[in-house]
């Protein structure tokens, strides 16, 4: 499966907590996604589901465009729900909630401005991705289009990792994804935060 983040925002720009907040694409924001559609458009995939965001639904649009596939949406892919932080740039959270904010960078379970937990997104996100991937034909590729909070904690329930582990895992830059595979002993991070399309691994840890 390839997990993709929408491209760029206004509120991307400003450095403001967007979470549910729908937000639409920039110039900039709509150029990136057709650009990441053409190449992840020549990995063949099988099927497309999609937050039902503005932001990732025009993201996913451009994915549909050139391959012609329809997208599913589902509002389990948005966002993580953050309250009273949405809205705010990320000084203005480290200023009105500092001790809230530094415990969430500390990767403590925390309800970030009384919104959701980074746990409760993995719960409803991760089984609308598996569910996706068991309709699959044999051998076939799933691409989300979604957001980066949404799947760094999907990526992390489907690995199986600690929730305190979930933040090493790192950013998505604007429609950039994340490719996991499954193997023997489940799912595997084959790329993260990619630009380009996926290399073969070549030598012993295949």
């Amino acid at each position: 499966m390839v997990l993709w983040r929408h491209g760029q925002t206004a509120w991307n720009l400003e450095s403001r907590f967007q979470g549910t907040t729908d937000i639409e694409l920039t110039e900039v924001g709509v150029a990136q996604a057709r650009r990441a559609a053409g190449l992840l458009a020549r990995l063949g995939p099988d099927a497309v589901v999609s937050s039902d965001l503005r932001r990732a639904v025009a993201t996913a649009a451009e994915l549909a465009a050139v391959t012609g596939l329809p997208v599913s949406y589902d509002a389990a892919l948005r966002e993580s729900f953050a309250g009273d932080w949405q809205g705010l740039t990320h000084a203005e959270i480290e200023e009105r909630f500092g001790e809230q904010y530094a415990a969430w960078k500390r990767g403590e379970p925390v309800r970030r401005g009384g919104g959701e937990l980074e746990t409760e997104v993995a719960d409803r996100a991760a089984p609308v991705v598996e569910r996706a991937v068991e309709k699959l034909p044999p051998g076939g590729l799933l691409v989300v289009a979604s957001h980066g909070g949404t799947i760094r904690t999907t990526i992390g329930r489907l690995l199986g990792l600690a929730p305190e582990s979930w933040e090493a895992l790192g950013s998505v830059s604007n429609c950039c994804w994340s490719v996991l595979g499954e193997g023997v002993r489940g799912w595997r991070l084959l790329e993260h935060n990619a630009g380009s399309l996926p290399e073969p691994v070549i030598g012993d840890d295949v």
